[in-house]
């Protein structure tokens, strides 16, 4: 079976915005760590980026402007002082129309690792976890001093590279930290066992959509009945589990509808139905087209 394409950060580069203007500015490990203005990199794509994933953790900080990306199944609109965050895995897309400044910024979990990060970090920032909230409205003072922590990573990135490290990744989890304080948690005031449960569900649904669509399937991964199962996940998300897994299916179809020449037929396949009619309507509940017709626009792009 072939594998959905995940992007490393300079083929993703050298795919949708091939420029040695911007191969310039991009310096050391791209898979560990990259940041640049805004303004600097996407003055380069040339075409709308259709439904991708990358392997590592991206965000998006505006000074001005307004930018539209889909996060998952959710379209976000952010604007000055605001950020947008892109999970590791998380599918993505965007347009080219938009005019904004700000910065950029692509790392590896490994920089909240190591020396002065520890994998407690990746626990407590909720907005890198595919099920956490990708858009952050930050306060005045806290966009201010987010602000001001990414201008001092980005010069330090463009005069040394990754050459110290003591300095990028302690300020990067300092604006996380920065981040962090203005974050409303996905399921704030909820039980917290609810909560767990949700959110390893939600997890598991994303590891495993390829051949698990089943609520009991992964009630039985949880150890809890699927009713149970069915009631914690209607409660803390107002939407039922079957609805998670359906709209997981459509987000991991459009990634290989986008990527692959594979017939719809293949495609159904891929993300586990063997009917192909079943796939279609499925497909056209959520997308208001066939798979067919949403290549087709993609194509047209």
């Amino acid at each position: 079976m072939n594998e959905i394409k995940v992007y490393d950060p300079r083929a993703f580069t050298s795919r949708f915005m091939p420029s040695r203007e911007l191969e310039s500015l991009l310096k050391g490990n791209l898979n560990k760590f990259l940041i640049c203005r805004v303004e600097d990199m996407y003055q380069h794509v040339k075409q709308a980026v259709s439904a991708s994933r990358s392997l590592t953790h991206s965000c998006l900080f505006l000074t001005e402007g307004s930018a539209v990306m889909k996060i998952g199944s959710e379209e976000y609109r952010i604007r000055k002082g605001e950020m947008l965050f892109v999970p590791a895995g998380q599918v993505f897309s965007f347009d080219i129309h938009d005019r904004n400044k700000g910065i950029f910024c692509n790392f590896h979990d490994d920089m909240l690792l190591g020396k002065y990060g520890n994998s407690e970090l990746l626990k407590e920032f909720e907005f890198l976890k595919v099920w956490g909230k990708p858009h952050i409205e930050l306060d005045k003072d806290t966009a201010g001093f987010v602000g001001h922590l990414f201008e001092r990573m980005l010069q330090e990135y463009t005069e040394h590279g990754l050459e110290h490290m003591n300095i990028l990744q302690p300020y990067l989890i300092a604006l996380f930290c920065e981040v962090n304080k203005g974050y409303q948690p996905v399921l704030a005031n909820q039980q917290t066992n609810a909560v767990s449960i949700t959110n390893r569900f939600r997890e598991l649904v994303f590891q495993n959509i390829r051949n698990r669509h089943m609520v009991s399937d992964y009630a039985a991964m949880l150890n809890i009945s699927p009713s149970h199962l069915n009631k914690l996940v209607k409660m803390t998300t107002h939407k039922a589990p079957t609805k998670w897994i359906d709209e997981t299916i459509v987000q991991e179809a459009k990634v290989l509808l986008s990527q692959s020449d594979f017939p719809i037929s293949e495609v159904a396949i891929q993300v586990g139905f063997e009917d192909q009619s079943y796939f279609t309507r499925l497909f056209k509940r959520y997308e208001g087209m066939t798979p067919t017709e949403f290549r087709r626009m993609i194509k047209m792009s």
